[in-house]
């Protein structure tokens, strides 16, 4: 999930991009205005809810896979997003308890959520910044601090690019972050796929309409944020297919799934 970009204070008249997908899962800390464009969402996207869930459940598998086969130990999720069952510091505490997790948000709703669920987690931290500051972002103290960017990182960019527009740069902005992480290390891609289906369209214009935001990409551009990468196989496919395992759902009986794509590479 990620926030958008409507920053603090609190603006409860317009839809946040979080807290629609809070509601769109079922959870509570949500108002009226992102029930609004849920539900328009979800009429225009019949089966919504099946794709939100299976961005979560892709996410876990890829930090069960950063985790216990790469050996990765720390993770850095950008456009974290509300905490909600089977985050990705309790997703990788199960494999290695002693993993750093950094959370990075710019809604004042998820950091006082996430900062209340972890207050007593040593592990874990959650920062405010934009995730277009990768400045800002990298070079915050906290975030410094708590994880060492001389050693390979999990960087998780997931349901965060397509509410970044064209016009603001976000293949610069992905090309800054490779830059900056050390070899070794590990970007994870979950994208809204543009796909000839007539939903799609629809659903774009609604996230467009409400929050000024909304940018579904073909896979083959969506590709190009790995540049220079090496991809984890099975490469960038939709989320299901992205190492399922016996509880995920089919693409195939479920079209909704084909509307995202999921995709990790490791930097060499």
């Amino acid at each position: 999930m990620t926030s958008g970009y409507r920053g603090s204070p609190i603006d409860t008249t317009h839809p946040n991009i979080a807290r629609v997908y809070d509601y769109l899962l079922g959870g509570k800390d949500n108002f009226e205005a992102d029930r609004e464009l849920g539900d328009r969402i979800k009429d225009a996207m019949p089966g919504v809810r099946l794709g939100v869930e299976q961005q979560r459940a892709v996410l876990r598998r890829v930090v069960r896979y950063l985790v216990g086969e790469a050996g990765i130990g720390q993770i850095i999720d950008i456009g974290s997003g509300l905490p909600t069952a089977g985050n990705v510091h309790e997703t990788a505490r199960e494999i290695a308890p002693g993993t750093r997790v950094v959370y990075v948000d710019h809604d004042p709703v998820v950091l006082t959520h996430a900062r209340a669920l972890m207050s007593d987690d040593r592990t874990t931290i959650a920062i405010g910044g934009d995730a277009r500051d990768i400045d800002g972002i990298l070079g915050n103290p906290e975030l410094k601090a708590h994880v060492d960017l001389n050693r390979p990182v999990g960087l998780l960019l997931c349901g965060l690019l397509h509410h970044i527009l064209d016009d603001e740069d976000p293949f610069g902005m992905v090309a800054a972050y490779r830059a900056a992480l050390p070899s070794g290390s590990y970007l994870f891609i979950h994208h809204l796929a543009e796909v000839d289906d007539p939903t799609v369209a629809a659903a774009q214009a609604e996230l467009q309409r409400a929050t000024g935001r909304g940018q579904f990409r073909p896979a083959d551009r969506i590709a190009l944020f790995f540049d220079g990468l090496e991809m984890v196989d099975p490469g960038l496919v939709s989320v299901t297919e992205w190492r399922p395992d016996a509880a995920t759902p089919s693409v195939d009986t479920n079209p909704v799934l084909r509307l995202a794509v999921a995709g990790l590479a490791r930097k060499p």
